[in-house]
């Protein structure tokens, strides 16, 4: 059994296709069939069952692919490890993003990187906070760019910035003659939110609690991303929340809306960088934390750098 076998193990139980693992993992599919099957018939036991619609994993199969990506994942620290030892600030630094933020602050961020790290390209991933989590653990991503609150096991948080929500309104809407806005007016208008599952979302419901009833949600209108969401403001369809970096340059692209702060004490967010506790590029994720600093996003209020914890 090699290395390469368990790649091609663990390529199998996400894809849950041959063929699809096979062009994961760059082979044909007959390599991966005979490598699979060689390593079945080294362990004594099925890990997968085989139709001609899908290919499912077994119990047994779960628990083997689980030591697997932990096997990996360890045999990636001998070169990091090496690579870092040379020079922590050369070749690829794989950075994972959530939704709300990466839009925002790449355009800013990867022109800083580059000056302060040229020779650290940067490999992004954009997804959900879960998802980030477990690429992060499977050693698929070395850094993830978070709100908090983020608990994994084996990770480090370190908090970046906090950002402040604004409320994006239609440009004649009546709320343009406010100086700022009150979280339970939310509850009174049309309010337009990301999807379920979206930690904005729930973080947007924790600012305004009475949006949570029947007839507050009933209100409520869903949105594929924030960009999305923006354009349907502009239409006068109702109003957002969104954060400072989105919300605050808005007005100077677009004339239909308007925006304006929430009344004291504003809601905010607080963005952190997260990484494996074994992750040996320090360097990496100062020069990455420095970068965002230096980015300006409009509004944040950038934190002093907190002791490293591991979370829970």
């Amino acid at each position: 059994m090699t290395l390469t076998d368990l790649r091609y193990l663990v390529a199998l139980a996400h894809e849950r296709h041959f063929g699809r693992a096979a062009e994961k993992c760059h082979v044909s599919q007959p390599t991966l069939s005979v490598a699979i099957k060689k390593v079945e018939d080294e362990l004594g036991i099925q890990l997968f069952e085989r139709s001609a619609a899908e290919v499912k994993i077994t119990e047994t199969g779960r628990r083997i692919v689980a030591q697997a990506e932990k096997v990996l994942m360890e045999a990636g620290q001998i070169q990091e490890i090496a690579a870092a030892g040379k020079d922590p600030l050369a070749g690829p630094l794989r950075v994972g993003v959530i939704y709300t933020i990466g839009p925002y602050l790449l355009p800013r961020l990867i022109p800083r990187v580059h000056q302060l790290a040229p020779r650290m390209p940067l490999i992004i991933q954009e997804n959900y906070t879960t998802r980030l989590a477990e690429a992060l653990k499977r050693g698929e991503l070395d850094v993830i760019i978070i709100s908090l609150p983020f608990e994994e096991a084996g990770i480090v948080a370190q908090p970046v910035y906090d950002e402040p929500f604004r409320v994006l309104i239609p440009a004649e809407h009546p709320w343009k003659n406010s100086e700022s806005i009150d979280p339970d007016q939310l509850a009174n208008d049309q309010l337009l939110l990301l999807g379920a599952g979206n930690c904005f979302r729930d973080q947007v419901l924790e600012v305004c609690p009475h949006c949570r009833n029947v007839g507050g949600l009933q209100r409520t209108l869903e949105g594929s991303s924030l960009e999305t969401i923006r354009h349907m403001v502009a239409t006068g369809l109702g109003v957002t929340v969104l954060p400072s970096s989105a919300a605050d340059e808005m007005t100077l692209q677009n004339q239909l809306v308007a925006v304006r702060p929430f009344a004291e004490p504003q809601p905010v967010r607080r963005v952190a960088l997260a990484w494996r506790v074994t992750y040996p590029r320090s360097g990496a994720i100062d020069i990455l934390r420095t970068a965002i600093l230096e980015s300006e996003l409009p509004g944040v209020r950038p934190l002093g750098r907190a002791p490293l914890t591991e979370a829970a």
